[in-house]
């Protein structure tokens, strides 16, 4: 019913900087939170930035002032601009949406299928 579809991942060197897309489509009503999670290998999966409907965000503490997070309500599309990347970065970022998908019904995480993040020299 909702499809979500990320872009822009790839390899940077240290200290650049990617901009990652997720944009939501199929039976929305409304979207909540937006926000993008990343694993690494053999880690769990971590919240790394959200962002309300009404614009207010959060970040884990390890991307404060590097990431920053936005998103398009006309477009129901997140982003995520990532600068000054850092070697413990890398990961599979993905992205997630809590959607009601018509008036009154209860609202539900969906997930993108993942984008690959490295950061190599």
């Amino acid at each position: 019913q909702v499809q979500l579809v990320e872009s822009g991942g790839g390899l940077v060197q240290p200290g650049g900087s990617l901009r990652l897309s997720c944009a939501a489509s199929g039976s929305i009503f409304r979207i909540n939170t937006m926000g993008w999670y990343r694993q690494a290998p053999g880690k769990q999966r971590e919240l790394a930035a959200r962002i309300t409907n009404g614009g207010s965000t959060n970040y884990a503490d390890s991307v404060k002032g590097r990431f920053t997070i936005s998103r398009d309500n006309a477009k129901n599309t997140t982003y995520l601009q990532m600068n000054s990347l850092k070697p413990e970065d890398p990961a599979v970022y993905y992205c997630n949406s809590r959607v009601a998908v018509r008036w009154g019904s209860p609202v539900y995480d969906y997930w993108g299928q993942g984008t690959q993040v490295t950061v190599s020299s």
